[in-house]
């Protein structure tokens, strides 16, 4: 990267840190248990709302609870479950005009980042219907309010009930589009252990994995704040501590508690300092070949930790030191190493690979190009990076 945009790139950041005390962020109101969300739909006299969720959530019977609650209290449920893994703008399409149809007046998204971000999406395009998914592409490109937003995760990783972002596909060119506003942050998030207990071990693994990425690229770069490092640096914490249990024992209510904890934080963390290369290249990979946005952070983690080098030795140590794997006195190359190492034996132990299937080496040029103008100049990464330097992560990745 020449150093002129290099200089672009790092004054944009700085201007962005600037005016971070003055940016109207703000967390959802935490409801503890469907339970408690049912109440304050009567209260706020909400009579229909939209569950924008995915198959394999309703198939598990996982809203059922919910939706026999908003029956027992007479208030009129539609159910959209058609979200995939990455979801597309026909997604959002279809999951809106369900919403117009049954003159719903909340959105629920019931599941994990892809049923939120749809949900979130849902809601943008009704804020504003002469605009569709692609032109909101960006930054601020909705302000407007939103029906009323809620999200429910069924998943301790992606930290969307917490977040401002939104990332929708579109389904016949596969390119993502970032949507970041602050009114797409829910109103409220509930947390509710029980809808995570059913939950296979390998997306608990990267899910989990998801949400350490989001605290660590918060942590390690360049716009942070007093509170977004607290937030993450619990995350880290609470996830290094709790992640095996969630993973062995599934039934374990408080781990799983913990790793929902962790995620919200995590999302509080990356929402206002943002993240970095990992989740760039990693957007990519969903697009092109639907890799599931956890697994592909996951794999892509501890490569990124290593390029950034010294740049990211400070504060990768601070971890390091938070986790009780090194202490003060080590150097800072050597407690990043350790903490490096303590990502790579996660991965491990959670049984998620070192590659991914699917990248095919033609595209590579494309994708980097892709992932370069995400991450540039917007995130505050420890070590800038061009589309060249950032194509040697899918050759590290690809089988």
């Amino acid at each position: 990267m020449n150093c002129f945009y290099k200089a672009y790139c790092r004054i944009y950041q700085t201007g962005f840190k600037i005016a971070l005390p003055v940016l109207p962020y703000r967390k959802p109101n935490l409801i503890t248990g469907i339970d408690n969300l049912v109440y304050m739909l009567k209260k706020k006299h909400i009579k229909s709302v939209l569950i924008v969720t995915d198959s394999a959530i309703r198939g598990f019977g996982i809203t059922k609870p919910l939706e026999n609650l908003l029956k027992e209290n007479k208030i009129h449920c539609l159910v959209y479950d058609k979200t995939v893994a990455n979801p597309t703008d026909r997604n959002v399409e279809e999951a809106r005009e369900l919403y117009i149809r049954g003159k719903c007046k909340a959105i629920i998204g019931f599941g994990g980042g892809s049923s939120m971000d749809c949900a979130k999406a849902v809601g943008a395009r009704i804020a504003k219907p002469r605009q569709s998914v692609a032109q909101m592409e960006g930054l601020l490109k909705v302000h407007k309010k939103l029906p009323m937003l809620i999200a429910i995760p069924t998943t301790a990783g992606t930290g969307s009930e917490t977040t401002l972002a939104a990332v929708i596909t579109n389904e016949k060119t596969r390119h993502k589009y970032p949507i970041n506003d602050f009114c797409l942050i829910p109103r409220y998030a509930v947390m509710d252990a029980r809808s995570t207990l059913s939950l296979p071990k390998h997306i608990t693994a990267e899910t989990g994995m998801d949400a350490l990425t989001h605290a660590v690229e918060a942590f390690i770069g360049r716009s942070t704040t007093k509170e977004t490092e607290k937030d993450a640096i619990n995350a880290v914490k609470l996830i290094f501590k709790n992640i095996f249990t969630a993973y062995e024992h599934g039934d374990n209510l408080k781990a799983r508690h913990n790793m929902l904890k962790a995620a919200y934080m995590a999302g509080n963390a990356f929402t206002r300092s943002y993240v970095g290369y990992v989740h760039a290249v990693a957007h990519t990979l969903g697009g092109k070949y639907n890799v599931p946005h956890g697994l592909a952070n996951a794999v892509l983690l501890p490569y990124v930790l290593e390029a950034y080098g010294e740049s990211a030795h400070k504060r990768l140590h601070r971890l390091a030191i938070e986790i009780g794997i090194s202490t003060p006195d080590e150097s800072h190359r050597e407690g990043a190493v350790k903490f490096i190492e303590a990502v790579k034996d996660m991965k491990k132990r959670l049984n998620i690979p070192d590659t991914i299937k699917g990248i095919i080496e033609e595209d590579i040029p494309e994708l980097a190009a892709h992932a370069a103008k995400e991450g540039n100049p917007l995130y505050p990464v420890p070590k800038l990076m061009d589309k060249y330097e950032l194509m040697q992560f899918y050759y590290d990745v690809m089988e």
